[in-house]
């Protein structure tokens, strides 16, 4: 029998694949490791799919026409302006699918979200990662003239967002396109939606998984202009996105108010905690997410307190990579979750 690695390309065999957040079989531990809402959907979108599940003898709409159509509705923009992926993890593959050849350059900040550098790599790109500082986009990234910038604001796994004006100067002289990926927007004060008219390499990509509690459902959305969203659809896997999941995203934006109030409930959780963290002597980053990183070095590191936590029945997420292991990100969860953890680390 031929060894795994010798049935792929060689591209393959040298790639290292993503490393997600554990999931846990049973409920034993707090899960407060990936960043999933602690609140439920609305029950309008439980309703919508049992409604849609009566239906599952038929395809969906290849583009997901009628979530384009209410999307664009709610984001102020032109159905033709928005693409609907299978979370947006799949949006950013779709779009180094349709704009990267081999060799050209694919960059961004780090620390982020490292599904990046699998992406880039499953392309054949030139990565370049340059270290960040701050809010700020470093100059280095706007040297790099990349062919795909990532920008994640709010960033993962430290929480930072990345000033408006600093994005929209960015766009304005970066020659390829940019990803403002907003998985965590709605936990923030400000969107690149607001800036997205005047900047034609610009795409704005969200996810439903964190604010409209829907991580299980799988569904994201991307922002461009239309022409670009156009050639997009060229690259897009044939109905990429399941009747359930179409009727539940529009049903989840017909009830917008249901998500902002339990961001709401998440942010003043998050205050909370924070402010708790920061009193027991944890370093906190000020967070614009539904999470907080939290410098662990006076305790021994990232990864002692992680086993500590866990060892007390509580999930966080420990990165073993260089500049991360000082700290471990914390889900924000319900009050009574994140009691138990501050106990842990007060204690």
């Amino acid at each position: 029998m031929a060894r795994g690695s010798a049935l792929v390309s060689a591209r393959v065999a040298a790639m290292h694949g993503y490393t997600p957040g554990e999931q846990p079989v049973g409920g034993r531990l707090i899960k407060l490791n990936t960043n999933e809402n602690p609140y439920p959907c609305s029950p309008l979108v439980v309703q919508a799919i049992a409604d849609e599940a009566h239906r599952l003898q038929l395809y969906p709409s290849p583009n997901a026409d009628a979530l384009r159509v209410k999307a664009g509705a709610v984001y102020g923009v032109a159905p033709e302006q928005v693409l609907v992926g299978n979370g947006s993890d799949e949006l950013l593959a779709m779009i180094l699918r349709g704009c990267v050849l081999d060799g050209e350059a694919v960059a961004y900040s780090v620390p982020t979200y490292s599904l990046y550098r699998t992406l880039a790599d499953s392309v054949g790109a030139r990565v370049i990662e340059v270290a960040a500082d701050g809010t700020a986009i470093p100059s280095a990234l706007a040297a790099a003239r990349a062919r795909v910038t990532f920008v994640c604001t709010p960033n993962s796994p430290t929480g930072r967002a990345v000033p408006l004006d600093a994005v929209a100067a960015f766009a304005r002289d970066a020659e390829g396109v940019v990803v403002v990926d907003e998985a965590y927007g709605d936990f923030a004060a400000s969107s690149a939606l607001s800036i997205l008219a005047d900047h034609p390499n610009m795409v704005v990509t969200r996810s439903f998984s964190k604010s409209f509690s829907l991580a299980g459902l799988r569904l994201g959305l991307a922002f461009g202009h239309a022409d670009f969203i156009g050639e997009l659809l060229k690259v897009k896997d044939s109905y990429n996105v399941s009747r359930l999941a179409i009727a539940a995203g529009v049903a989840a934006l017909d009830d917008y108010a249901w998500m902002q109030s339990n961001v709401a409930r998440v942010r003043a959780t998050r205050v909370r905690v924070t402010a708790r963290l920061r009193a027991a002597g944890f370093g906190v980053e000020d967070s614009h997410a539904n999470f907080v990183w939290v410098d662990c070095a006076r305790v021994g590191g990232g990864r002692t307190v992680y086993d500590r936590l866990r060892a007390a029945g509580v999930l966080v997420r420990y990165f073993d990579t260089d500049g991360l292991r000082d700290g471990m990100r914390a889900s924000i969860g319900t009050d009574e979750q994140m009691d138990v953890m501050l106990g842990v680390l007060e204690g």
